[in-house]
């Protein structure tokens, strides 16, 4: 079983090739909006020897808030299980949505479009990295290979970068120690195809200094 994200695919060789029975992933880069979160789409495939075994329902075990267990349906095809006049939602219908934003997304760009839109995230994330660290202020902190996202450890607090970086314009990025606190220091950032050589430029002088 694989999770992953599906922009990459246009440039590598799918999960199946290497084995892979069940494949499950966010949809979210095939042109759906941030929106504070969502909504978006998740994917489940299989092989055609197992698509009659997909289940119908996933049930999710969690925690709420004063760490009760408790459980939660974190796949559905639809709201069968609740009469129609006493729903409070309509997940199919938010999902099908999304899913006819994506298919107009694919059909716009077609498959070159789809290969360059992953070309230009990654060549640009590669970019950007290489001239973070050069500014001397960062260092990698995984020799990982990445695609869009790729992890640093900052010289400075990661909250006061980040406070840095706002008043000059820049969301900076992620603090890993507010989730990962054995990875204090570290700092996620996340280039896509949106960003101009120049936006990146600006960006590693403003983080680190000028680039020589």
């Amino acid at each position: 079983m694989v999770s992953t994200d599906l922009l990459p695919l246009a440039l590598m060789e799918p999960p199946a090739a290497f084995g892979a029975d069940v494949v499950v992933g966010d949809g979210q880069s095939l042109g759906q909006p941030m929106s504070f979160g969502g909504p978006a789409f998740g994917f489940f495939a299989t092989t055609k020897a197992l698509m009659r075994k997909m289940p119908g329902r996933v049930v999710g075990q969690t925690v709420d808030r004063e760490g009760r267990q408790g459980y939660v349906l974190t796949l559905q095809a639809r709201e069968q299980h609740i009469r129609r006049e006493k729903a409070t939602s309509n997940i199919c219908s938010n999902q099908n949505l999304c899913i006819l934003r994506a298919t107009i997304h694919l059909s716009l760009l077609g498959p070159q479009g789809l290969r360059g839109v992953a070309a230009s995230c990654f060549q640009k994330a590669a970019y950007a990295r290489d001239r973070l660290v050069a500014s001397g202020a960062f260092e990698p902190l995984f020799d990982a290979p990445f695609f869009r996202e790729f992890a640093l450890r900052a010289a400075e607090p990661v909250d006061q970068l980040n406070d840095r970086l706002l008043k000059d314009g820049f969301l900076g990025g992620y603090d890993l120690g507010r989730s990962y606190p054995e990875l204090a220091g570290g700092w996620l950032v996340a280039v896509t195809e949106k960003r101009s050589r120049e936006e990146i430029d600006t960006l590693a002088k403003k983080a680190g200094g000028r680039v020589a």
